[in-house]
């Protein structure tokens, strides 16, 4: 790696932080999410999921709830060591919002997040 990389890589992904949509940010959330299952790092997992669930917008019971209740599941699943489980419901979930994002970013004038999550979903202070 060449001197400097490794802060331009850091730099990049924060730009790229910054300027994402509420839904890329959830998306973003779940890769990391996911990277840390692959990786059985269970402090990022944990944290990844945890910013997903807390960001859920319970005004809207009937998504937010389900995805609560799987969030859980996943944290629990690493608790025991089963990082294979927990990246397949991951897997599952961050497909679904990839295929929301395609949707929303094709209409324009859409720029919402499906119910469930708060609009300012883990955007960095």
């Amino acid at each position: 790696m060449y001197p400097g990389t490794a802060y331009r890589n850091q730099e990049y992904r924060q730009q790229d932080v910054m300027g994402a949509s509420p839904i890329r940010l959830v998306v973003m959330a779940y890769d990391l999410a996911i990277r840390a299952c692959d990786g059985k790092d269970f402090a990022k997992a944990t944290k990844a999921i945890s910013v997903l669930r807390d960001a859920l917008n319970f005004d809207y019971p009937e998504v937010s709830v389900g995805l609560f209740r799987l969030y859980q599941w996943c944290l629990d699943s690493l608790r025991q060591g089963d990082y294979d489980a927990a990246r397949k419901i991951l897997v599952e979930l961050r497909d679904a919002w990839r295929e929301s994002e395609k949707q929303l970013s094709a209409k324009p004038n859409m720029a919402s997040i499906p119910a469930g999550y708060v609009g300012s979903v883990a955007r960095p202070a």
